[in-house]
């Protein structure tokens, strides 16, 4: 089932071709690039089904259950594409189960 993904700003815009079938924006495409975390949970919430980030912080600064919204953070050396493109078969597998709330750790 194709879902509404929002890539975070931390994240390389051309790696939403990986991501093919899912109906991906950035956050900068949206206009919401200088919106602090929780902002952006709150706007993005009910418009998106998973905001992608590479920021390991927003979980434990945010309490994430409490917006219509999954949380995938990408775990990798570096948020450089070439790093993160092979988490994307893990992110894939995770898309397919993650429900509005939670937050899932992909990668190392």
């Amino acid at each position: 089932m194709p879902m509404r993904i929002l890539l975070d700003e931390c994240v390389p815009r051309r790696f939403r071709r990986q991501l093919q079938g899912h109906e991906v924006r950035t956050v900068p495409e949206m206009g919401w690039a200088s919106f602090e975390n929780g902002v952006l949970l709150a706007v993005a919430s009910g418009k998106f089904d998973v905001l992608v980030t590479t920021d390991q912080r927003l979980k434990y600064q945010q309490n994430v259950a409490r917006f219509q919204i999954a949380v995938v953070v990408l775990v990798a050396r570096r948020n450089k594409l070439e790093f993160l493109v092979p988490l994307v078969p893990q992110l894939m597998k995770v898309l397919e189960k993650i429900k509005p709330g939670e937050v899932h750790r992909v990668g190392v």
